[in-house]
């Protein structure tokens, strides 16, 4: 096959990919594209116009299950195409040699590519590194709760890091450590460049590494959290890491991460429960 159908073949593979981390559960195929796909691949002329979005399904009643998810994905393929291009860097670099080398996988992100909410961690650990994913660990399993909380699904928000690779441990078996200055500086631009396709209304600052890196504050998190900050025009909401829930489990201190999440629902005009705003008070 020539290499100009393999790009295309591979583009067309993270389209779909998308697709269904945006919630899409099928796709509307033309009947001339089933044609040409009987066709061989070299005769085969392959355009993102050719796969649409499914068509909005009628509204889900109450108490009728169904097997379509009620928020198809509407994501435009051009942006689709642009996201395609931008993973295929992100995983082909090795800008920074050292950890190029001691990565299992590279952690590009996750979650709705047209998403108004967005969260950003430091970098990926251990569990991180092995599934490609970023927090999937037990500091993941919290972010996820913690976005469930708000009424959305994981699958409703992006997440990513500031780094797209595993800060590496050299003579270490296990932990994890934050990354450089120069290693922030050099991935940067990546996350940036996620951010501009995303366009998210509201961002949130996962930690102190977070910040620095999307603000180039390095104020600790303790002053800065809970406080309105902008990243180019972006509302940007810092708060505590999930990590750091998991080592002190006070009511006092999720109660100040959930603050800066009604803060956040507020911002995105969320609906919220008088339930949800006693969350951990006593």
């Amino acid at each position: 096959m020539s290499s100009a159908y393999d790009q295309l073949l591979d583009a067309a593979i993270r389209h779909l990919e998308d697709l269904k981390a945006h919630g899409a559960r099928n796709v509307v195929v033309s009947p001339e594209t089933l044609r040409a796909l009987s066709q061989p691949a070299k005769s085969f002329q392959f355009s993102f116009s050719n796969v649409q979005p499914a068509a909005q399904p009628p509204p889900v009643k109450p108490g009728v299950p169904t097997a379509l998810d009620p928020r198809p994905s509407t994501l435009d393929p051009a942006k689709a195409a642009a996201f395609a291009a931008l993973r295929e860097r992100v995983l082909a670099s090795v800008k920074c040699a050292h950890l190029a080398s001691s990565r299992k996988n590279v952690v590009f992100g996750v979650g709705n590519p047209d998403a108004r909410l967005m969260f950003v961690g430091e970098a990926p650990g251990a569990d991180e590194d092995a599934q490609g994913e970023p927090f999937v660990g037990r500091a993941g399993e919290l972010l996820t709760k913690i976005i469930q909380a708000t009424g959305l699904q994981r699958s409703d928000v992006y997440i990513a890091n500031i780094l797209k690779c595993r800060p590496d441990t050299p003579g270490q078996a296990a932990g994890n450590r934050k990354p450089t200055s120069d290693e922030m500086a050099t991935c940067i631009p990546f996350l940036h460049e996620q951010i501009d396709l995303i366009q998210p209304r509201v961002l949130v600052a996962l930690g102190a590494t977070a910040v620095e890196g999307l603000l180039g504050k390095t104020v600790g998190i303790t002053r800065l959290r809970g406080q309105w900050h902008a990243y180019r025009g972006i509302p940007l909401m810092p708060t505590y890491h999930p990590a750091y829930l998991l080592r002190n489990q006070a009511m006092s201190e999720k109660r100040k991460v959930w603050e800066d999440m009604l803060a956040v629902m507020e911002k995105l005009e969320m609906p919220i429960s008088e339930k949800q705003r006693r969350f951990f008070q006593k």
